[in-house]
């Protein structure tokens, strides 16, 4: 059984992801006085007196009849949903407004059990505020999400309203990172893999600000999908939402066990797909690329000839990843990528043993040829393999000044060609002994 669901819902700019991070003791939704910074539905685990639960963070409730704020509202009301508890945040310095008058309507409607906190109180003087409040029916919370004014109170509340369940825990399962520029397709991608409609998705690029959290079930395997903010160039972050959103993107694949790398197939690779490719790399991730947007190619087969010629000349440094062509929007091939992960992670946790490293190390000896450095001739004694996860492998010789980066990728080529290591970059170490 899961933890309790609590979902923090009101208007925009009511304080409610200043009020997520404080209760989740961690800066993990954007705050900014920006109205409307969350646009997607942020969940993180929380913990208070020894109570565990789910909160959920959402984007500003409001009548605005544009495409995105329509699907905000539209996150927030599966939010609410799926919650057991919610809390409708308010702002004492505005007072009650018809959006809030109107969620009221809507909690009512839905049966949910709700708790009025009245935000932006933060000393006792300002208490009188409330009193404005209760017209919505039931005592209001007032609390200071800036400040931490009233939370104790406003947690005792809660937790006498939830019950404790065991939650299906998210430690330990596969982190699956997605990522690639803006527009690319990934939170499409997303709510294809997860089969409901968890992220917004829109036209415009640089919806997607958090990177968000969300368990995948396939075939009785669990996954956790993180959809991160398009990376863009530094040149083009024209705020601080945008460069904390790119932040997050990078930390993403810092925490990932593997990263998907999304690229519009229409458009082709790009420097900033490199860029990120690159970033990838640097963190030794397992990888998968994907071409999205198949469903808007007119020749396949010559496009993906030349694709696969791009992507040797302009992601060398991923050559061990596997490309799928899919269509996010059309379902087109998604149902691949999931054997494919599970083949790779099985890849990067595999440990070859000491005598096949014997018969490689004995092919290293007879066919690499190291000319002599500064008169004194390359000795190779042996090779072991150190790590896994991924994999990594010291070479000991005894002038290790001699094996260069052409060397170790030969090394590299021989361990692929015999032992596969799917989808997986490879480490190898030159150490000296005597």
């Amino acid at each position: 059984m899961k933890k309790p669901l609590i979902a923090i819902v009101g208007r925009p700019n009511a304080g409610k992801s200043t009020l997520f991070n404080r209760l989740i003791r961690q800066k993990r939704a954007i705050t900014e006085k920006t109205p409307g910074v969350t646009r997607d539905r942020i969940e993180a685990e929380a913990e208070w007196e020894g109570k565990r639960f789910i909160l959920v963070d959402t984007g500003g409730f409001t009548d605005i009849k544009d495409t995105i704020m329509t699907q905000v509202r539209k996150q927030a009301l599966y939010a609410i949903e799926e919650a057991e508890l919610v809390i409708h945040l308010l702002d004492a310095k505005i007072g009650v407004t018809p959006e809030d008058m109107e969620l009221m309507r809507l909690l009512k409607e839905k049966n949910k059990k709700v708790i009025f906190a009245v935000n932006k109180i933060d000393t006792p003087s300002k208490r009188d505020l409330i009193y404005e409040f209760y017209k919505l029916g039931d005592e209001p919370v007032p609390v200071s999400a800036q400040t931490g004014y009233g939370i104790e109170e406003l947690m005792e509340k809660v937790l006498s309203l939830i019950p404790q369940k065991e939650k299906e825990e998210t430690r330990g399962l596969p982190k699956i990172a997605i990522v690639g520029r803006p527009n690319t397709g990934k939170s499409t991608l997303v709510n294809t893999l997860l089969g409901k409609e968890r992220m917004i998705v829109s036209p415009i690029p640089g919806t997607t600000r958090d990177s968000v959290d969300s368990i995948c079930r396939y075939y009785g395997r669990q996954y956790l999908l993180i959809d991160t903010a398009g990376i863009r160039r530094k040149a083009r972050i024209e705020d601080n939402i945008e460069y904390y959103s790119i932040t997050r993107a990078m930390k993403s694949i810092e925490r990932a066990d593997l990263v998907i790398l999304l690229i519009d197939a229409v458009e082709g690779i790009t420097d900033q797909d490199q860029k990120i490719a690159g970033l990838i790399r640097e963190n030794n991730k397992s990888a998968i690329v994907c071409f999205n947007k198949w469903d808007k190619i007119e020749e396949p087969d010559k496009r993906l000839k030349y694709l696969l010629s791009e992507f040797q000349r302009k992601l060398p440094h991923l050559s061990y990843a596997p490309v799928l062509t899919i269509s996010g929007l059309e379902k087109r091939r998604v149902t691949k990528i999931f054997p494919l992960i599970d083949e790779i992670l099985s890849e990067r946790k595999k440990r070859i043993t000491t005598g096949e490293l014997n018969r490689i190390l004995k092919k290293i000896k007879e066919e690499l040829m190291i000319p002599a450095y500064h008169g004194k001739e390359i000795k190779i004694y042996y090779l072991t393999q150190a790590e896994t996860e991924p994999p990594g492998f010291v070479l000991f010789v005894n002038l290790p000044q001699a094996i260069k980066d052409h060397h170790k990728k030969y090394i590299e080529n021989l361990l692929r060609e015999r032992f596969g290591f799917k989808g997986s970059p490879l480490r190898i170490y030159i150490r000296e002994s005597k």
